[in-house]
């Protein structure tokens, strides 16, 4: 605990309660969680780089929201790992603390980005296929990747400079196992009202502006499947979206819960289950969606695992 006349240099991350035994098996559980999350969208990275069935644009946006993933949930899972395995609070300085949050923030809203898109490249495939080649050709591919990483991170700078503008006087104990937000503005002695006003507005404008376009382009992808005349060619194209539906929701759903409201500050357990989620069970889940659904990714795995087995026998 510091005296109430300075601001922190250092944050002690309180992290999850419980005896020694419970952390031990919850550092397995996340340990085996971000070791599958590394593999599984690292496989995935590797065969839409190498294959040449996965040289689309669907596949080309899949790779780096998989880097995305892995970027995010290595942003705060090793410390969380870490102070797991190890006795007493986790003390993080003030710039990683700085870091830490604007690479969670940043990587998260890239990521809301790119999932924008590639609804509306899945509008595209299913209601204009005749110009889906035209319409999504590489130059527009690459642009639309550069702009989403760029506006995720230029986005963020001021939100996170707002938030490390207050005095942290009251403690430099954060009720969390990494540097959150709401937390950190728990600690300041400042009047906080205004900021997390603009905070609130800045994510409804971030996180609600991105799941328009998926929102309007869905409706078009529904409206249009509905009018294929055979079961089985609906099935056909509703398959072509389903993983990046499913992945929406996921994302979406729990984002929503944790930044679009007007009070920053809500309870740390709250907090805790909500970044959890994000952080650990939807980057684990994001090779699974994308690969169970997806004939053709399976087949690039399956043929990827062939060569890899002829090249150990020879």
């Amino acid at each position: 605990m510091m005296n109430n006349l300075s601001s922190a240099t250092e944050f002690c991350l309180l992290g999850f309660p419980g005896s020694q035994k419970l952390h031990h098996i919850l550092f397995a559980i996340f340990f085996f969680f971000y070791s599958v999350t590394l593999m599984g969208n690292t496989v995935i990275i590797v065969i839409v780089c190498v294959d040449k069935r996965l040289q689309s644009p669907m596949y080309f946006f899949l790779g780096h929201l998989s880097a995305l993933e892995i970027m995010i949930t290595t942003t705060t899972v090793p410390m969380l790992l870490w102070g797991l395995l190890l006795p007493g609070m986790q003390t993080i300085s003030l710039v990683a603390c700085v870091t830490q949050l604007f690479l969670y923030l940043a990587v998260g809203t890239t990521e809301f980005v790119l999932l924008g898109a590639m609804a509306v490249d899945r509008y595209v495939a299913v209601c204009n296929p005749l110009r889906y080649n035209i319409i999504m050709n590489s130059h527009t591919c690459i642009w639309v990747v550069i702009v989403s990483w760029v506006f995720g991170f230029l986005s963020e700078i001021w939100p996170v400079y707002a938030t490390f503008q207050f005095t942290f006087c009251k403690s430099n104990l954060l009720d969390h196992f990494f540097c959150e937000r709401g937390q950190l503005l728990k600690l300041s002695c400042g009047d906080t009202l205004f900021t997390e006003f603009v905070l609130f507005l800045m994510a409804v404008v971030i996180i609600i502006g991105s799941l328009t376009p998926t929102i309007v382009s869905y409706t078009y992808i529904i409206s249009t499947i509905l009018k294929i005349p055979t079961a089985s060619g609906r099935r056909k194209a509703f398959s072509t979206c389903a993983s990046h539906f499913t992945f929406v929701v996921i994302g979406y759903g729990s984002c929503l819960f944790l930044y679009v409201k007007p009070k920053q500050t809500q309870a740390a357990e709250y907090n805790k289950i909500v970044s959890l989620f994000i952080s650990v069970v939807t980057p684990f889940l994001n090779p699974f969606i994308f690969t169970l659904r997806n004939d053709k990714v399976k087949e690039a795995l399956r043929d990827g695992m062939k060569r890899c087995c002829r090249l150990v026998k020879d």
